[in-house]
């Protein structure tokens, strides 16, 4: 006969149920079996594949899995669309895959996503993102699920749901949402050395992307691509936007965050329905398939590493544009459904050891999300192949299927289906023949993992100073909200292992003892990590056109130019309207912010404050016209755009002093005054390296 539970009394006096659970001194299984190792999964030898036989991991991961009821338990808030990939035709020597052949296009669904947030946080937090794209090509479908971030956190799966529980909000408040400025994953990070290179990214400018449009993708692990004659490679996978990398301020993700909680994926959305196309090359970096999983002393299965691209160029084997917003969000970004290992042929995974988890958990995690195993059945998750799987019935089952004999062998449907070797006479699709070495059964890790630090060092020294200085912001903001002093000392100690200069900064802006200076290793740095110096193309940069609503004779001719440019023009003014039949005023001054542009272009003279209630105090006061107190949410505007590095245009004639008149510098860099048929050839320039970094110097 069970037990009665046992009464309790907590803090206030309540009495508290206290049955069978959270009560073994040590670590046990979910039936009670002591656990001793819950950091490594059990692998056929240190570099081996992982056993499905480990019940510890199946365990711990099946019980995660199903945390959260329908929402996803990570990834929840995302945004997608519809579009296509056409292949370039080059991978015939690399790779067998059918949407790989020459001219050949495939229709795709992407889904971005932040992953520590919950459906309703906001888009712009510091987060990694999800970059998965579903392919439904003719041989199946092939999932591509990775991030924007090409190292991850752990190196084995078993330790996902450890890091989750420390970056999700504290279990007793449910606060911090969408954030990872708090004492539980600081405590893990500081603890997991071998998040330490994620984190470094994490930290970086990276991870507030100024729009999913200028995000790069990368599959993360290690995959397997082999050709028509069997030989097989290594690669991984990269996605590279035609527009490049960047990102947002720091300031401009908060204010974004309650001013637009939805800036991303508006941005996406208004990007499609105006005609500029989000679009991405897919490479890959290429690796001998030797036996060995390690390149340049870089070990391929380690997640937690990444291989620059100096050493392994990315090369191109198709362009992907996305031409068509979703028709329903739930029907189609809420409930399709991405794992690793629907592969088709021609690709196959290795060895990695949080891959091989992946390949349990995604399809595990859709019993609970989309209620049973015939997800495949809902539309967006549907190949557009034939299918004849021989599944049975199920939770939401559609088809109605023939004949009587969903097994094999049978004789009573014919032997069907047949295996497709018969069908085709190609070799098993999935299965390449990579030879497993003889070893024991081991909860282990290969000696290479232990390098948790040196990556890190390489991404950091491989950014620009102004970029370098964001990340010192970032750790001393992200620390400074830890209220264990134990953990930001423990944190900014890991720091000293990747760079004196950085773990000195972050100590003095937390007021806390500077840790001795090690001498360090100086790797190679590597360009193409950092997102400053170079030039991209302008399709659907916002520019906010902002002018007095008595004063707007120029307005539609630079409107037009701009758009001529592939520029996105938004009509700002003090009031509604329009300029013209057909040409709206987009934004009032009291529904825009400058978050929503990437440059201003200013024609004065622009009008005073409408009343005393919102008239600038004679300090802050700027000059409108007859010298009036200046509209303060128009100062407002321009004073973020200019704080923020970002381009500002004024007109000759019109606007001349309009800066000055609001206490800023109207000659400093990434300003220009222009004629008003200059104004999109301005904003051209401008805008081609994101912002004017040079305005407010740092040195290195």
């Amino acid at each position: 006969m069970a037990s009665e539970p046992e009464q309790q009394a907590s803090p206030g006096g309540e009495p508290v149920l206290s049955g069978p659970g959270q009560d073994s001194e040590f670590l046990t299984t979910n039936q009670g079996a002591p656990v001793s190792d819950t950091d490594h999964s059990l692998k056929a030898g240190e570099r081996g594949p992982t056993l499905l036989q480990d019940h510890h991991l199946r365990e711990k991961i099946m019980h995660f899995d199903h945390e959260r009821i329908p929402e996803r338990v990570v990834h929840a808030r995302g945004a997608g669309a519809h579009g296509s990939f056409i292949s370039y035709g080059n991978a015939s020597e690399l790779c067998r895959a059918d949407f790989l052949k020459p001219g050949k296009q495939t229709r795709v669904f992407v889904r971005f996503s932040t992953v520590v947030g919950s459906r309703g946080s906001m888009d712009t937090a510091r987060d990694t993102r999800g970059f998965a794209t579903k392919f439904y090509t003719e041989e199946g479908i092939f999932d591509l699920v990775g991030n924007n971030i090409p190292e991850f956190f752990i190196q084995d799966g078993i330790k996902f749901p450890d890091l989750v529980h420390a970056a999700k909000p504290h279990p007793d408040v449910e606060i911090p949402q969408a954030q990872s400025a708090h004492d539980t994953f600081w405590d893990f990070v500081s603890l997991h050395t071998p998040a330490q290179a994620h984190v470094m990214w994490q930290m970086s400018d990276r991870a507030i992307p100024r729009s999913l449009r200028m995000m790069e993708g990368f599959g993360v692990h290690t995959f397997r691509m082999v050709n028509e004659a069997g030989k097989a490679s290594l690669v991984k996978f990269h996605w590279k936007p035609k527009l490049g990398v960047h990102s947002l301020a720091w300031e401009e993700s908060q204010l974004a965050a309650g001013a637009d909680p939805d800036f991303h994926r508006r941005d996406l959305a208004e990007a499609i329905d105006a005609g500029a196309y989000p679009e991405w090359e897919l490479g890959v970096q290429i690796f001998p398939d030797d036996g060995t999983a390690v390149f340049e002393g870089i070990d391929l299965l380690d997640p937690t590493k990444f291989v620059p691209e100096e050493l392994a160029p990315v090369q191109p084997l198709g362009k992907m544009v996305l031409d068509r917003n979703p028709e329903n969000y739930f029907a189609q970004t809420e409930q399709v459904a991405f794992h690793p290992g629907h592969l088709v042929p021609g690709i196959d995974i290795s060895d990695d050891p949080l891959l091989q988890a992946r390949l349990f958990s995604y399809l595990d995690t859709q019993l609970t999300r989309l209620g049973g195993p015939n997800f495949a059945q809902i539309p967006i998750n549907a190949p557009v192949s034939p299918v004849n799987d021989m599944f049975r019935d199920g939770f939401h089952q559609h088809r109605v299927p023939k004949g009587i004999a969903p097994y094999k062998p049978n004789s009573l449907d014919g032997g069907c289906p047949y295996m497709s070797q018969v069908v085709s006479g190609q070799q098993p699709p999935l299965d390449f023949p990579q030879p497993v070495p003889e070893s024991k059964k081991v909860r282990s890790e290969p000696a290479s993992f232990s390098d948790h630090y040196s990556q890190a060092r390489l991404f950091y020294i491989s950014l620009s100073a102004v970029e370098r200085a964001h990340v010192q912001q970032a750790y001393s903001f992200e620390l400074g909200k830890c209220t264990d002093p134990v953990i930001r000392q423990r944190q900014v100690e890991c720091l000293a292992k990747i760079d004196s200069q950085l773990a000195a900064g972050v100590a003095k802006a937390l007021g806390l003892p500077q840790p001795a200076a090690m001498e360090l290793a100086d790797p190679i740095a590597s360009p193409a990590l950092s997102q400053i110096g170079k030039s991209w193309p302008v399709d659907g940069r916002k520019v906010g056109v902002v002018f007095n609503t008595g004063n707007h004779q120029h307005v539609p001719g630079i409107a037009q130019a701009l758009a001529e440019r592939g520029m996105s023009p938004l009509l700002v003014s003090a009031s509604g309207g329009e300029v013209a039949p057909g040409l709206p005023i987009d934004r009032t001054y009291l529904t825009a912010r400058s978050i929503e542009f990437d440059a201003l272009v200013l024609i004065g003279p622009l009008p005073p404050a409408p009343d005393a209630s919102v008239a600038l105090d004679a300090k802050a006061g700027a000059a409108g016209a007859g010298g009036v107190p200046l509209d303060p949410r128009l100062a407002l505007l321009v004073t973020e755009a200019y704080r923020h590095n970002k381009a500002i245009i004024t007109l000759e004639g019109l606007s001349d002093g309009l800066l000055q008149a609001v206490g800023l510098e109207d000659d400093a860099p990434g300003i220009e005054l222009v004629q008003v048929d200059g104004v999109a050839d301005s904003a051209q320039q401008l805008l081609s390296t994101h912002r004017a970094w040079e305005r407010f110097p740092v040195k290195d």
